[in-house]
Order: structure tokens, then sequence, then C-alpha cells
């Protein structure tokens, strides 16, 4: 059903407070994956607190929906999400990949309670979630499994042979995105290895297809229940058209914010950043909200 005024408002919120507490954690433990975490930050804030069937108290329950997030590396993102919704301490995001942090660059499913997938070896998570979905059959289950990939790992040829497998047993259970923010570590993605015409890609691989702005919580959760919906026989595949360093306007759209770091000042700057981006984005929905 449409996204009502409130409940986009209330996404809204969320989002700024953990764009905020992702760039607090860089700023804490000396850098990160900054520019990536922030374009994705949308989704994981749309998921964890609209979509997933979790439970805190019990990350284990075998019934939940499974969340893998393949481009591992914006654990600087994820951690900080894990902590807002119960599943970790966020005091703990103060020694994010330091010396016997619990957290690494990228998150261990062994050690950090509600992540359902140790990832950032860059190409494996699809392949993860195509057996979490065929899992999900052959135990008649009705979970729904949820997968985000960079555009960048989508050079590895694993993704492709993940693609075939589910489209071949018409995983409809399997929701998966792209973080299309156009931007991998050395450089925007068409420059380094050509993408486009990335969307026809997926469909000649079997599945149903959406392209969207990754970064309108509205338009987001109008995809998520489009693939909800679902009647084919074809898994879902969400490309999100997004920003790196998305609420930041110093970082946006560059690749060298693949990664960095921040000294106070440059803190001050993108907090101030970060401030105005909410104010913008909180007119867009009381002008678009119904």
């Amino acid at each position: 059903m449409p996204l009502s005024k409130e409940e986009w408002l209330s996404l809204e919120k969320k989002a700024n407070e953990l764009r905020n507490l992702t760039l607090d954690t860089v700023h804490w433990c000396g850098s990160g994956h900054l520019g990536g975490g922030l374009s994705v930050l949308d989704l994981l804030t749309v998921l964890y607190y609209k979509y997933l069937n979790i439970d805190v108290k019990n990350p284990k329950w075998p019934e939940r929906d499974r969340f893998i997030l393949s481009k591992g590396h914006a654990a600087i993102a994820y951690a900080p999400v894990l902590c807002d919704k119960g599943f970790e301490d966020k005091e703990l995001l103060h020694n994010f990949n330091l010396t016997n942090s619990k957290f690494g660059m990228h998150l261990d499913s062994n050690k950090v309670s509600g992540c359902d997938a140790s990832t950032g070896s860059l190409g494996h998570g699809l392949s993860i979630a195509v057996g979490t979905a065929l899992a999900a059959r052959v135990l008649k289950k009705d979970y729904k499994t949820y997968c985000c990939l960079g555009d960048g790992e989508c050079d590895e040829g694993s993704n492709w042979e993940a693609a075939m497998c589910a489209s071949n047993y018409n995983l409809t259970n399997l929701i998966s995105f792209v973080d299309r923010n156009h931007c991998m570590i050395d450089g925007p993605t068409e420059d380094v290895m050509k993408l486009e015409p990335f969307e026809d890609k997926w469909k000649a691989f079997g599945f149903e297809t959406l392209v969207i702005d990754g970064n309108n919580i509205n338009e987001l959760c109008n995809a998520i229940d489009t693939a909800l919906a679902n009647k084919s026989d074809k898994p879902y595949m969400i490309i999100m058209d997004t920003v790196k360093g998305c609420g930041i306007d110093f970082m946006e759209g560059d690749y060298k914010w693949h990664y960095g770091s921040l000294d106070d000042e440059g803190y001050a700057k993108a907090k101030k950043a970060l401030e105005e981006t909410y104010k913008k984005r909180l007119a867009r929905v009381e002008k678009e909200a119904k």
C-alpha cells in the first residue's frame, strides 16, 4: 500500500539518524568506506525499519527473513543499523575495525548478531542468497531473502552464475538490489568496466527488473511492494540509481570517497551537510506525500 506521509517522515528521520551515526563511526575509528555506505543507507533503513520480518531477541529465528549485504565493505553503515536495531551495543562502534573489535571492516556473521552472512570477498553474496532462497523452498518456509550488490562487484563472474541459478529455479522468494552509485574504488564504473546496458543484462538472465531512485525512500518502498506482489515465476532485481556519498555534498558522486577519513574540520563540515540534506528531504516529503 502507498507510503503514508507519517511513515515517510518517520523513515526519513531514521535514515538521517543512521547517516549521522555512520559518519560518527568513521570519525571514531579513523576511516571507512563512507561513500558506498551512504549510498546504500536508505535501502538499509527501509528494510530494517519497515520490511524485514526479524526478531532482535532471537536473531537465529528460523522463520526470519534473511538479508545479505554482498557489498560487505558497506559494513561501516550496516553495523550502525544493527546496533540501532538492538542486535549489538552502540558503544562497540567506537572501536569499529580496530584491534580486538567485534566489528571488522567486513562483518563476520559468527561474531555479529543479526548479520546473516560474512561478505566482502566481492561477487559471492548473490550466490549465498540463492542458497538461502532455495533452502526456504526445501524446508517449506515462507521467509524472504533480500540481497544487495554493489555495481562494481557486478564485474565478478560469480554474480552472473548466481543470476542464472536464481532464474533457473524460479526463486520468486528472492528480492535483489544493486546499489548503482556509478563509482568503484578506481573510478567511475563505466570507465573501469562498462556495465551498461545494465538493466537489459538482468532481463536477459531471466529477472523482473525495476530501475528507481535508490535514495528516495518512497520509490524504494514502492519498488519493494511491487516485488513482494510479484505474480510471475521470475526473481526480482531492483536497480537503485544512487549517489556515492549521498547526503554529504563534498563527497557526492566522487569515487575518491570510496574510502576515506575526516579530520575534525571535515567532520564538522560533513555534519552540517547532513543537516542541510535532511531539511531538503523533509521538504520533498511535504511536497510529494499523499
